[in-house]
């Protein structure tokens, strides 16, 4: 009885982690364009507290990235919409590849729209906490590997969408490869530690469009894997 409680309470929220802060925050994302009520909604009603630890649970509905250890962030909640966002324009949401899993929170989110997600983390501990994250929050449609993200998931492939949550100096080959010929949709942040640019591509065919979003700051797409 007391876990039940106890797990009730840290997914609710309490102070500045209630509902009514969650609710601000999503003020603030639509001033700031983010107009899909679907988006809106599933953020609404994930908690951001829990992935966080304790020490920062009262942050998580600021509007800023926040360190989850191992030189690491969970991405700013506007960002996480507006990947989203455009994410969920798709037609089709068969299967939406992930790379950086982080703390799950970015995955979890995903998780409402497309009917199977798979992510790839390089840091053996955060993918474990991930995991723990998504499980306490019921969600089972999401298929978790420890690996090199820049090679994408080509057991997987072909995929409606991809979403990195780092950045790499230029696109790897191999997420071009493994998205749908049938508008199949990169959302990903490419460049430097001074400039990186949030492009949205989609392939058709042999075409591929691309289109440059906003300037962000993501932490860099690192190959290899990190087991402890």
């Amino acid at each position: 009885m007391e876990e039940r409680l106890s797990s009730r309470i840290n997914l609710n929220g309490i102070g500045m982690t209630s509902q009514r802060t969650r609710e601000r925050l999503l003020g603030r994302l639509m001033e700031q364009g983010i107009t899909s009520m679907e988006v809106l909604d599933i953020m609404r009603s994930t908690p951001r507290h829990i992935f966080l630890d304790e020490a920062l649970a009262h942050r998580a509905y600021e509007d800023v990235a926040l360190p989850i250890g191992y030189s690491q962030t969970i991405s700013q909640p506007y960002i996480v919409a507006r990947m989203s966002e455009i994410v969920a324009n798709s037609e089709s949401l068969e299967s939406v590849l992930e790379i950086g899993t982080g703390c799950g929170y970015q995955t979890a989110i995903i998780s409402k729209i497309a009917k199977k997600v798979y992510t790839i983390e390089r840091i053996k501990p955060l993918l474990d906490r991930a995991r723990r994250n998504l499980k306490l929050l019921g969600i089972r449609n999401v298929e978790f590997r420890h690996g090199d993200g820049s090679l994408g998931w080509s057991e997987n492939a072909p995929f409606d969408a991809i979403i990195t949550t780092a950045a790499p100096q230029t696109i790897p080959d191999e997420l071009y490869q493994q998205l749908s010929p049938k508008d199949g949709r990169l959302v990903i942040p490419v460049g430097g530690d001074d400039q990186q640019d949030l492009k949205h591509i989609v392939k058709s065919g042999d075409q591929i469009q691309i289109d440059n979003l906003e300037s962000v700051r993501f932490v860099p797409l690192l190959t290899g894997q990190v087991y402890n």
